[in-house]
This record gives C-alpha cells, structure tokens and sequence, in this order.
C-alpha cells in the first residue's frame, strides 16, 4: 500500500482584527467536481486549514448507489495515516523515559518470538517506526480466509511464527522499504510494553485528549450513522477492512472535522505531552543518500523536505494529510475510491504537482477456461530467490498470491493468459512441447519476469 495556497488574510477594522476564512481555490474545487462527476471518487472530503481557521469542501455522496450528501462529519477508513498515531505513541513513550528508539523490537516481545537477526544487528524500535527494519511489506503467511477483508483473519499467533522463521534478505538499516508489517508490529509491541489495546492507547493519547470523537478502529453506532461505503477502481462497492493484530499499520477510521484537530494539534507550538511527542515524531530519523530520502517517526517529506505528511488506502479508500513544515497550514483529504487524492493535498501545501484526472484500467474480455486446464496452472513459481507467486483454484476461479502479499483473483482472457483487476498487470502460463505447464511470465510495470514451476 505509496506517496508527495494560501497566504493569511486579516481584514483591519477599525476596532479589530479578524482572521479571514482560508479560501479553497475553483481549480481545486472544479478538479474535485470532475473527479466526482466523472463517476472516479463517490465523494471527497477537503479541509484546508489555516491556523485556528478551516475551510471545507464535501462534493459527492456516501455510495455510488443511493448515497447520501457527505459532509465533514462522514466516516471515511484513513489506513496507513494510522502509522503516525502509532509513532506518535512511541514518542509519547520515549519522552516519558518509558521506552528508547534504540531498544530492540525483542526486548518487548515474548521470549518464544526470535526476531530476525542479520550481521550482528538487531531490528530497534526506529527501525520499525522508519521502515528500515528490512522486513518485508507484508508477512509471508498472509493468506486472508476473505480476500474482501483480508486482515480481519491474520493473528498473532501467526505473526510470532512469521518473525520466528523469517530470514532478513538485507541488512537491517541499510534502506528505506516501506512494511505494513514492520508498523503493524510497533503497533502490537506497544500493546504489550502498556498492557493496553492499540485502539485504548490511540484514545487515551491521542483522540481523547483532541476531542476526535469519531476516530477510532471499532465502528460506533454513530460512526456506522455517517459511514461512506468504499468503492473499488470500477465504482463497485466494497467490504470494509477490519485490522487487528496489525491495527498499528492501517486500522484508524476518521472524518475530515477530526483530522483536521489531529493536523492542527500537529502544527501546534503547545507544551503538552501529546504535542511534544508530535513535534518528536516530525524530527528526521533516518537519513539515506543514496535513495536521496529522510523520513520522521512515520512521517514523509516532499518538496525539499517542506511538506510533512502520510496517505493511507485500504480496499476501498485512500486518504491523505499533511501540513508545511514550521507552519500552521495543513490539508486532510479523504475520499470513498480506491482512486488516490495525494495530488489534491500535496498541491494546496505548495507542491509542484499536477491535478490530472484519474484512469480507469480497461480490462479484456474474460474468456472461459475448464476446470481441467485451470488445474494444470496449479502450483509454485518461482521468480526471485524469495519471491514466489503460488496459483490456486476455488471452484471455477484461480487465485495468484505473491510472497508476503493477498492473493488475487487473476481472470483469462485467453487459455493460458490471465489478467488481474487489483493491479495493472496480466500471467503467462507457458507449456512444454509435450504440453506440460512448465513457467509463467508476470508482466508488469513494462517488464516481463519469467518463473519456473517449481511445484
């Protein structure tokens, strides 16, 4: 699951001064309706915020199909945004001398988990908050019951199996790659260093103090009341996610009136514990030239570093916030479609980015194939020394299921070519001269990958 105007206008009375209420820009306002209207996002949900000032602009309804007006009080799914309130509860922890960036992940852990070890380093609390630990995006035994809510199913029991039998392909701290897991695991590690949920925690540091009522990761009936429905890429509705054992990495569901308290106690210059622990969190914590990158607790910059934020998605959302560094200007994006709204934001913080219009993927016609030939496709393949993509069937439709990652329905457009609708590309399954499937071809990104069957 990746990422990158307004001055303050006082109007002088003559007996005060008020601030004047930040302006949306048309183009920002039309490039919304478009989106909206072209049948891209159900609805989007904008706050551009100006110090104490806040300006809102809700275009759309809750579901493509007899919705409701959203307003900025609709319940949207944040995802990965839930990153920086995890970190944001690790510098808690460390400005209160609870815990260190440099403590090992396994000081927290039970001591049946043996974390994976690579040339004499261990994975830290900062490696996780930093996505530097080289584990990778997802653990390998991810295997959703229902690919529609795939993490509902994954527990700990199965993580601690994971970490106890994984294998570091790079050293630890040597690069940035972002990993759900890594997050997902800081999250369950603050879990057990306070004995207290991850959803407790998040209120009792984070959403209690800010008032941030409708934030959270269990639905309240209130929160259900205004829920938009998430939308997939063709504008079909889809399943929420519930994320538990990993809620740290992606779980926080929100509305555009409350993050825009979250971003606003962000830029704040206040002196209590949470917003120390904020401007902590917003600090560089690890550097690389090579990759040209800094990244915070969590938090990313774009624009030479100017622009502090995070975007998250999950099956049937994307969600973005950020704000200027060393200012009080911020901008919460949300919207119910699997289309992103990273350009919307990262344009009213100064970016130098574009407001093009989505693409909608066209898929080839699905052609049928019989079971019998479906089962030759059955099996292993393996594309790199530890990256595999497993093909399985269900009825009269086949799976492909990367290492680390969902499996996917893949369709045929012809008997041995398959294409995915979850991503822009499309399998090969090649045949011996005796007719044996013998390999796939992945192609994707412009690139094709052969891997041999290897079961």
């Amino acid at each position: 699951m990746k990422p990158n105007q307004f001055f303050v206008a006082l109007f002088i009375s003559v007996q005060c001064i008020v601030a004047q209420t930040p302006e949306i820009s048309s183009e920002i306002k039309d490039h919304i309706k478009s989106r909206v209207d072209q049948k891209f996002n159900p609805s989007i949900s904008l706050a551009y915020i100006e110090g104490d000032e806040v300006a809102y602009y809700n275009y759309g309804m809750t579901a493509a199909q007899n919705g409701e007006a959203v307003d900025q009080n609709t319940v949207y799914e944040i995802g990965s945004i839930s990153k920086v309130f995890t970190t944001i509860v690790l510098a808690d922890e460390v400005l209160k001398g609870n815990m260190k960036l440099t403590d090992p992940a396994s000081k927290y852990l039970p001591e049946s988990v043996t974390m994976p070890q690579r040339n004499g380093k261990v994975i830290t609390l900062k490696d996780l908050a930093t996505h530097t630990s080289a584990l990778p995006r997802m653990p390998g035994n991810f295997s959703p019951a229902d690919i529609n809510n795939p993490f509902a199913d994954y527990t700990v029991v199965q993580l601690y199996e994971f970490l106890s039998g994984y294998e570091l392909t790079r050293d630890i701290g040597s690069q940035y790659e972002y990993s759900n897991l890594g997050m997902g695991l800081l999250g369950h590690i603050l879990e057990l260093h306070t004995g207290k949920s991850y959803e407790a925690l998040i209120k009792e540091r984070i959403t209690g103090p800010l008032k941030m009522d409708n934030t959270a990761i269990a639905f309240t009936d209130n929160m259900k009341k205004h829920l938009a429905i998430g939308h997939n890429d063709q504008s079909e509705a889809v399943s929420n996610w519930d994320i538990i054992t990993l809620a740290g990495a992606g779980g926080i569901r929100s509305t555009a009136s409350d993050m825009v308290k979250f971003i606003m106690a962000n830029t704040s210059k206040g002196d209590s514990s949470l917003h120390k622990a904020m401007r902590l969190s917003h600090e560089i914590a690890y550097s690389n030239e090579s990759q040209d990158f800094n990244i915070g607790l969590g938090w990313h910059f774009a624009n030479s570093d100017t622009i502090v934020w995070h975007n998250g998605g999950t099956g049937g959302y994307r969600a973005f916030s950020g704000f200027l560094s060393g200012t009080n200007r911020g901008v919460v994006v949300l919207t119910n479609s699997t289309f992103g709204v990273d350009n919307i934001g990262l344009r009213l913080l100064d970016a130098p980015v574009g407001l093009q219009m989505p693409t909608r993927q066209e898929f080839p016609d699905v052609v049928e194939v019989s079971n019998e030939v479906l089962d030759t496709y059955i099996g292993n393949y393996q594309l790199a020394p530890q990256f595999f993509i497993a093909i399985t069937r269900e009825d009269n439709q086949l799976y492909a299921q990367a290492t680390g990652q969902s499996r996917f329905e893949i369709y045929p457009s012809a008997e041995n070519e398959f294409f995915l609708r979850v991503v822009e590309a499309s399998i090969t399954f090649n045949k011996d001269d005796s007719g044996k499937v013998t390999s796939l071809t992945l192609h994707q990104g412009g690139q094709n990958v052969p891997g041999p069957k290897v079961e």
